[in-house]
């Protein structure tokens, strides 16, 4: 299924997908890690559980505390939202397709 790109939060899935298929473990790359199982199961294609990062919600974490101690759990609370959003949002969009209008 290819990424809805009306959907909030697409850029930092694509980002992240990108990110995973060349191995890099960056923020979005972790993030998408975190939501791999359900992102899979709405048809995003995903590499294999043994290519994506291990623990990738204490990796995000520590990632952000090192970049800015301060904020990090803020930070990670409103990416884990982002994300929710956009697997939220891609859900519907997949039922609205899925079920024709009643015009």
């Amino acid at each position: 299924m290819p990424i809805e790109s009306r959907l909030p939060g697409e850029d930092l899935v694509r980002e992240g997908l990108d990110d995973l298929r060349a191995h890099k473990q960056t923020l979005n790359a972790l993030l998408v890690a975190v939501g791999a199982p359900r992102l899979r199961r709405l048809g995003l294609i995903l590499p294999p559980d043994d290519e994506l990062p291990a623990r990738p919600e204490h990796q995000l974490y520590d990632l952000l505390a090192a970049q800015n101690p301060t904020n990090a759990h803020s930070t990670y609370n409103a990416l884990i939202r982002r994300l929710v959003s956009y697997e939220h949002a891609l859900e519907l969009a997949i039922a609205q397709t899925a079920t024709p209008s009643s015009a």
